[in-house]
């Protein structure tokens, strides 16, 4: 099955409004009616092209079906387009139509639209496959389709749950954050939780696809991932970090300044303290999601670094330290 640009069809851009479109679709089915070019089977065609364009379109709630299998089928080509499409997430079931009634025309009103005198027979024709598996067996331009509506029963079903992700960093997860993102034709701003851990998902009710006969939408799972610190690495809800004091320091004592993701703390050293010693913040670690108030631990891992410059005079003092040692 083929996929149509029902936009490319009718020459609109995907953001134009309904107004502009029918005002394109009136024209068109002037130029193309095949009263107007009898015998001419190519004219016919693409009569019946402009018109099945225009049943996707026209609707709000096909146009929202039909614009987000647009985007998929878009992302898919552009991945490479490899294999077959999936069409199974966008098919019409089974004997139900294309919305909660089907509309069709009868020659007068064909003729009132488009400012005819009556003179236009109205022949037509069905629906391609890739509109009847869209959107169900719709009806065309038809004189026997039984006046101005058709009615068409459905069966009233929930949209479809729709996946995503997104990228924050340690500190938006430990803060909480908003982010906009773009869901098919629209933007909605999503809420992440404070606390949140990479590969958590999140649930946006009702932001999924639009249901269908008056069922509720699906929903949007988002599935977010936590950029690494540069310098603070998470433990579950608690941090750590490595925090660097020179040898005199370690030796007599003194302080220290950690930089949390709650800002910097000053921490005393006590005299002799080894590398890899670690001291323990407690409740300086990242929220509890869920838990207000609740926060792990976070833990300041000490390494020594000499100084970046020694005198010769200290170089001596510790050579006499070093004999000290061994005597």
């Amino acid at each position: 099955m083929d996929f149509k640009d029902y936009y490319a069809i009718l020459g609109v851009s995907p953001q134009a409004d309904n107004k502009e479109i029918k005002k394109t679709y009136q024209a068109l089915a002037k130029k193309y009616h095949p009263d107007k070019n009898p015998g001419d089977k190519a004219a016919e065609e693409k009569f019946k092209e402009i018109n099945e364009a225009y049943h996707a379109i026209a609707d709000p709630g096909n146009r929202q079906k039909y614009d987000d299998l647009r985007a998929n089928y878009e992302q898919w080509q552009k991945r490479g387009g490899g294999g077959s499409f999936d069409w199974s997430s966008w098919q019409q079931a089974p004997g139900s139509g294309t919305g909660g009634y089907t509309r069709t025309m009868t020659p007068e009103e064909f003729n009132e639209m488009f400012g005819g005198d009556g003179g236009f027979s109205f022949g037509g024709g069905g629906f391609s496959d890739f509109f009847s598996t869209i959107f169900g067996m719709g009806q065309g331009f038809g004189a026997d389709q039984g006046g101005f509506y058709s009615g068409v029963g459905r069966q009233a079903r929930t949209g479809r749950d729709l996946e995503g992700e997104l990228t924050i960093t340690l500190e938006e997860a430990y803060h909480g954050t908003k982010k906009l993102i773009d869901v098919g034709n629209k933007r909605i701003e999503a809420n992440i939780p404070n606390g949140i851990k990479d590969k958590n998902k999140i649930r946006l009710s009702g932001q999924g696809q639009p249901g269908s006969g008056g069922g509720k939408p699906g929903d949007l799972f988002l599935t977010v991932n936590v950029n690494p610190h540069r310098h603070i690495t998470r433990d579950g809800d608690d941090l750590k970090t490595n925090v660097e004091i020179d040898f005199y320091t370690a030796v007599l004592g003194g302080e220290a300044r950690v930089q949390t993701l709650a800002g910097e703390i000053l921490i005393k050293i006590p005299p002799k303290t080894q590398a890899g010693k670690s001291f323990r913040l407690k409740g300086k670690g990242m929220p509890v999601m869920n838990q207000t108030g609740r926060f792990g631990d976070f833990y300041a891992n000490i390494t020594i670094v000499l100084p970046e410059t020694i005198s010769e005079k200290e170089i001596e003092t510790f050579r006499e330290l070093k004999k000290h040692r061994k005597m």
